[in-house]
């Protein structure tokens, strides 16, 4: 067998792996998840597993990176398809909200990630993921005057709380869609407050 070949079935393993174990973590939560149950429901042994990623934990990492892309992607393509600036940030922190209020989303993404990597290593990757786009938006209104001149990494860190925040608190809702436009218009309001006048 060539080294292409076992090249992609090492990814495909890989790929299997991350794709069977997203919805077990994602329904349970990482503590309730046996690697047992994981290589069972891949079809692999725990030496495939062992082969791709240091342990339960490593693969929950790699689990939390797919989900954070997909929704940072979710947010960015949301937000570039308005042509204003401050439509753009708006249209790209519902659609953060939104996202995230998914429960599977919610679960790895914001209840998981930072009990089980820590908060400091949940919050680098969420910096990686999607925070750098906040960062990007609030300084271009900030240069262009939308926004009055203020410090933007605090204000992007402050507006991220409240969003992950609000995705939490919804995550407890007995009506997700009615406290969701809830949340979304107290959000609206927050941020109508840093507009210059």
């Amino acid at each position: 067998m060539d080294g292409g070949v076992r090249s992609r079935q090492r990814e495909q393993t890989r790929r299997t792996l991350l794709r069977e174990s997203r919805p077990l973590f994602a329904e349970r939560g990482y503590g309730a998840v046996g690697l047992a149950e994981i290589v069972r429901a891949a079809g692999v042994t725990k030496g495939a597993l062992y082969h791709h990623f240091e342990g339960k934990a490593d693969l929950f990492r790699a689990v939390l990176a797919e989900v954070q892309g997909e929704v940072a992607a979710r947010v960015a393509a949301t937000a570039d398809a308005e042509d204003d600036p401050w439509a753009r940030l708006l249209a790209g922190c519902k659609a953060f909200l939104t996202a995230s209020t998914a429960p599977g989303v919610q679960r790895i993404m914001l209840v998981d990630g930072p009990a089980v990597l820590g908060w400091s290593e949940w919050r680098a990757m969420d910096e990686g993921a999607s925070a750098r786009h906040l960062v990007d938006a609030l300084t271009d209104l900030v240069e262009r005057g939308t926004i009055a001149p203020c410090p933007v990494e605090p204000l992007a860190h402050l507006l991220s709380g409240a969003m992950n925040e609000a995705a939490l608190w919804l995550a407890g809702s007995a009506r997700p869609d009615r406290d969701l436009d809830d949340a979304w218009a107290a959000l609206a309001r927050m941020l109508e407050a840093f507009r210059a006048r």
